[in-house]
């Protein structure tokens, strides 16, 4: 995820805290059309968070997605090479595992 999309996403969460906290201040000793008006943007704030999370939440995924379709090709294109790293990985695991 880039750096815009992360600081967009962290800025959403922060209005919608920003509003929630409103909310409950509005809603303490009163209520009628303020509380009405803090509530329709703490939900509107809820809403575009939401979405956010769900944009991100798709493009990390198509970003995985992406990241194993080229780790497939790579072991397609190179399946000595990736044996070779498998082994090597499988035994630093294991000399690491036989140290303790």
């Amino acid at each position: 995820m880039d750096q815009v999309s992360t600081d967009k996403l962290m800025n959403d969460l922060r209005t919608v805290v920003a509003d929630a906290e409103a909310l409950l201040r509005a809603t303490a000793g009163q209520a009628g059309e303020k509380v009405t008006e803090v509530r329709a943007r703490a939900e509107e704030s809820l809403r575009a968070a939401r979405a956010s999370m769900e944009r991100a939440s798709a493009d990390m995924a198509a970003r995985a997605q992406a990241g194993a379709h080229a780790a497939d090709e790579y072991v397609h294109d190179n399946p000595w090479a990736s044996v070779g790293i498998a082994a090597g990985v499988g035994f630093l695991i294991g000399y690491m595992l036989g140290r303790r």
